[in-house]
């Protein structure tokens, strides 16, 4: 799922070359609602702060949409909250749903999940030995 057409247009590309079967959807996750059920979520959607986009490099800040990066300050779990509500509807029994996560808000973001009654929520570390995903099964 994504907002935006073009970047589902991109992955669509990419699935048929690798000869990989996707449901895509083009939807804003925040006000999307659906009765289908899924085995799988798999989502990296905006995470980074105002406030650390000065960290950002310029190859990332020139060429990536801004609307796929930036959260604001105030509320920067805004879209995995959404997400979670999602899942807890929309995944089968025993799915699963994957995170890419915001550096700094590993805790942050265990602690929503479980606020949120989902169980065997894993916190991962990156190659650099950074807080940078999060696994949850049901």
């Amino acid at each position: 799922m994504d907002v935006s057409a073009d970047a589902i247009a991109v992955a669509k590309q990419n699935a048929l070359q690798i000869g990989v079967e996707i449901n895509f959807i083009t939807a804003d996750i925040l006000t999307f609602q659906s009765e289908e059920k899924f085995d799988i979520i798999v989502s990296n959607p905006p995470y980074i702060r105002s406030l650390e986009k000065n960290e950002m490099h310029n190859n990332v800040l020139l060429h990536e949409p801004h609307l796929a990066l930036f959260v604001s300050d105030e509320n920067p779990l805004i879209f995995y909250k959404a997400i979670a509500d999602f899942a807890k509807t929309n995944l089968k029994p025993n799915g699963k749903l994957f995170f890419e996560i915001n550096e700094y808000l590993g805790k942050e973001t265990v602690d929503m999940l479980s606020n949120k009654e989902f169980n065997n929520i894993e916190l991962k570390k990156d190659m650099q030995g950074k807080d940078r995903m999060v696994r949850v099964g049901l």
